[in-house]
């Protein structure tokens, strides 16, 4: 959990403050002006109210330049980013045809899969010649396919369940999924900093939704005891189920879930667990099977198991794991299975190509070296951070490591001077964070070199000396033994 330092606390709270002030200051001169000029078609309400676009408007596009940048190539550990410019102080940005070549700290393609690869891409265009962009078909009707059928039953087998079924998209596997899993008269227990995707979820359930502190087994099980006792609103029933939401990798965090702990308390008061690994599978663990084979849990621990395509295995769509009962309820029931169009043939073959190289099923040992390296990246880029003195959240093994920017002028100084200096990163603000949480969240992947972290490194340095964000006290540079030998 992050801790504010008091004094910093106190100058983002400053910093927030005067924007708001001057942005309200300028709203007020801008009704002035706009007093005599309809803007508005008569008889209608307008859109966009005031106060609704404000944080856009007054705070969001001085400093859009920093997000959304696009990019002419793929997403490899290297990337070209499309130079843009602005001639009205960034309410609009317009593409030129110049780009920049960037050390690409910012895409999660953790394994490396997202770039042409020996093994995966002939299959992919292989596929594509057979089965075309599309299947322009859903799932119960004329969208299966045999990749698709090979792909349910290879996720299975990789993440250690009895059935699995595909999404098309990410975000959508938690957002459908769940209330198809409970409704009214259900309790939801999630994480207090779950993703987006599961708060949409849980909210459009009907079930009631309940919050416990992030990462807190002890909290989990205080809240379940009290929702035990207390059952229902009003009618104080018992509820029809109980189901607790964690996610494997926090993606704003870094942090591995505690899921020892939480599954002991789950199978303690009879509740289901539900786990997101979208950002752990294929990513942590020995043989990138996530944070069950990390921690050494037993996925048949485990009730529902979900997860995406999009981060370790280079593609899109998303997947669940569970039992035989819970998928075919799922295939009957799902909107996302029965009105959206199947995932692309070409993008289910990339899956199936990547789980293989994982496993060595392509008759090399590329998925363990990848897996290796992800993991040496991770810990090693983690540590020399923390060494110059930034606070950097998350735990080891996470190739997912958020620097804190904190102050709002913090933001765009870090991303735009990195970029100058052809290192490009995310930053993150409000409302993906806490107001005064902002930060700069970077993603390692197997394929950086150690000379691209190294170079890395020195200029996440260099900018986080200019900008003012390495908090703690850095440590003094090692002497290596040799060569302190030489000098006695």
């Amino acid at each position: 959990m992050v801790r504010l330092p008091y004094t910093t606390a106190l100058t983002t709270l400053f910093s927030y403050g005067l924007l708001f002030a001057f942005g309200q200051l300028r709203d007020f001169f801008r009704k002035l002006i706009d007093w005599f000029k309809a803007k508005n078609v008569k008889g209608y309400a307008p859109i966009c109210l005031g106060l609704e676009d404000f944080y856009v408007r007054r705070l969001y596009l001085r400093i859009q330049d920093c997000f959304g940048r696009p990019i002419s190539s793929a997403p490899d550990a290297w990337f070209d980013v499309v130079e843009r410019y602005s001639n009205d102080s960034n309410k609009t940005l317009k593409r030129t045809s110049n780009t920049t070549r960037c050390l690409n700290l910012g895409s999660y393609n953790y394994l490396g899969f997202a770039a042409a690869d020996e093994y995966c891409t002939p299959l992919v265009i292989e596929s594509l010649k057979k089965y075309s962009p599309s299947t322009c078909s859903v799932r119960v009707d004329g969208g299966t396919t045999k990749l698709h059928t090979e792909l349910e039953e290879l996720v299975a087998r990789f993440v250690g369940k009895p059935a699995a079924i595909l999404f098309g998209m990410g975000y959508v596997t938690n957002s459908a999924i769940i209330p198809c899993l409970v409704g009214k008269g259900g309790l939801i227990i999630s994480d207090s900093l779950n993703h987006n995707s599961i708060v949409n979820g849980a909210r459009g359930s009907g079930a009631t939704v309940r919050v416990f502190q992030h990462n807190s087994p002890a909290h989990l099980e205080e809240v379940l005891r009290e929702q035990i006792a207390g059952g229902q609103p009003r009618t104080h029933r018992p509820w029809k189920k109980i189901i607790v939401i964690v996610e494997g990798i926090y993606s704003m965090e870094g942090e591995l879930c505690k899921l020892p702990e939480i599954i002991a308390v789950c199978k303690k008061y009879k509740a289901y667990t539900y786990l997101d690994e979208a950002h752990s599978i294929g990513a942590v663990g020995q043989s990138g099977r996530g944070v069950c084979e990390l921690l050494g849990v037993d996925p048949a621990d485990v009730d529902i198991m979900m997860g995406t395509f999009t981060k370790s295995f280079g593609s899109c769509g998303g997947y669940i794991a569970a039992s035989k009962e819970i998928i075919q309820h799922l295939k009957l029931s799902c909107p996302a299975h029965i009105y959206a169009t199947s995932m692309s043939p070409p993008a289910v073959q990339q899956v199936i190509s990547a789980i293989k190289v994982i496993l060595g099923e392509d008759g090399s040992n590329r998925g363990a070296q990848k897996l290796a390296r992800i993991r040496e990246n991770s810990n090693f880029f983690r540590s020399e951070l923390k060494k110059m003195g930034f606070e950097v959240l998350g735990d080891n093994d996470s190739p997912v490591m958020p620097i804190m920017l904190y102050n709002p002028a913090k933001i765009p100084a870090f991303s735009r001077e990195c970029l100058r200096q052809k290192v490009a990163v995310v930053t993150v603000a409000f409302p993906a964070t806490p107001l005064l949480l902002a930060r700069a969240r970077i993603c390692i992947s197997a394929s950086h070199t150690r000379e691209d972290l190294i170079k890395a490194l020195d200029v996440i340095s260099r900018v986080g000396d200019l900008v003012g964000i390495k908090y703690f006290p850095a440590e003094p540079p090692k002497i290596a033994e040799a060569d302190h030998d030489k000098l006695e």
